[in-house]
Formats: structure tokens, sequence, C-alpha cells
């Protein structure tokens, strides 16, 4: 079913390159794709065995992420309103050779433009491919700084500053999440966020609870962020 009026005018007012592109391929992507819901915890992408092209985030929250041998999962970046999910359009990519996988955190509404239709206007036109040549960049560069935060930076500091950003995204004084999360955005096994929060409780930063962790200290908390 082509895009409706909303959808389209949402793809011209995110979409940068929207006025570049001729008629003929406007009409080319209001006529193929379509709106996708997520509920939380749907996949949108599977790594290598997917590529259903170019998702346009109109609501919600997507995480990207990458599993290990041992099946240990790492987040690489959130995807929010108005964000491009270019790596569901990986199989056009020949140089790509790992997998990224991408779950709805929260329920999400995106339109998805096929991977043919975006593969023609790459090849068609110069401001569609600086643009996804742009968008890879910034993810890239998104992975780099997770590589040297990882590779660079102790566990306590990491914590502390994840721990920061999200109670800055949430109401400033509480967070729900669990240890499992955490564990899982940072990259590292939950005995090992289980016993850092639990230093940083006895330290008087954080407060404790099932699902839940309160600011105690913020200044604590901000020097052990560095």
């Amino acid at each position: 079913m082509p895009l409706d009026r909303r959808e389209r005018d949402f793809l011209e007012d995110t979409l940068p390159f929207w006025k570049k592109l001729t008629p003929e391929q406007q009409r080319s992507v209001v006529n193929g794709s379509g709106e996708r819901r997520f509920a939380p915890g749907e996949m949108l992408h599977r790594g290598a065995v997917d590529c259903a092209g170019l998702y346009v985030i109109e609501s919600g929250q997507v995480r990207a992420y990458s599993i290990s041998e041992t099946g240990r999962e790492i987040t690489l970046f959130h995807l929010f309103e108005r964000d491009v999910c270019i790596f569901s359009a990986s199989c056009m990519m020949k140089d790509i050779r790992f997998s990224i996988y991408m779950q709805a955190s929260e329920d999400t509404r995106t339109i998805l433009i096929p991977t043919p239709i975006f593969r023609q206007l790459n090849q068609d036109s110069a401001a569609v491919s600086n643009y996804t040549n742009s968008i890879l960049s910034s993810r890239f560069s998104d992975v780099m700084w997770l590589l040297d935060q990882i590779l660079f930076t102790s566990m306590d500091k990491r914590l502390a500053q994840y721990l920061l950003g999200h109670f800055d995204e949430n109401d400033g004084t509480a967070l729900q999440t669990t240890h499992d999360e955490i564990a899982r955005d940072l990259g590292t096994a939950r005995e090992v966020v289980s016993r850092m929060l639990k230093y940083f409780q006895s330290e008087s930063m954080v407060k404790l609870s099932r699902g839940r962790i309160e600011l105690a200290d913020r200044k604590k908390l901000e020097n052990t962020a560095g």
C-alpha cells in the first residue's frame, strides 16, 4: 500500500536528499514503501540473514547490537525518532562483513524503503549516495567511540557515565532497568555490573532495589565518571 500524505511529508522532512530526487524517484519511494510497526523486543533486522531495506524511525526507539561467539550482546548504538537504520540494507554494501542486529526497545513505528528501491536510488542519485556514506561514517564513529571506551576506560567510569546519562534522559533521580540490561549495553557480564553497583551503593552514590536504581549522590557519581 503506497504511503499516505502524512508519511510522505515525514520522509520529506526527515531525508535531506528527498527534494533532490526526481518526481519519478519520489513516486517510486512513495508507491514501494510502507509503514512497519514493532512491539518492544521485536526484531527489525537479524544480521546477515536479513536485508529488508532502509528503516526510517517515525517514533519509538531501536537498539543496534552485536553478538559474540559466546552469545554475549553489546549495544552499539540506539536509534530514535527521525533516525535511519542503514545497516538493515547492508546486503547492498559489498564491504560490510559483520552482523548487526536491531531490536525495538519500545513500541516503534517506522517507514521501510525496500532494498531494491534504495539500491537504485543510491546508484542513480549522488545526493542519496553521499547521504548513505555520511550515515555509515556516523555509525562507524559511534562504534569506534564504543571500542575506545571498552579498551581504555575502566568499568567504574563507564558504569558511572552510563548511569548519569540515563538519569538525565529520565527524571534525573531514578532509572528503571535491570543489571542484565546494563551489562548488555556495556558489553560485560551481569556479575560485573552487579558487583560494581553494590560498590556504588556502599559508597552512597546510588540506592538499589528490584528493577530500579536511584541517584543518591550525584557529585560522587560525577567524580567517579571523571
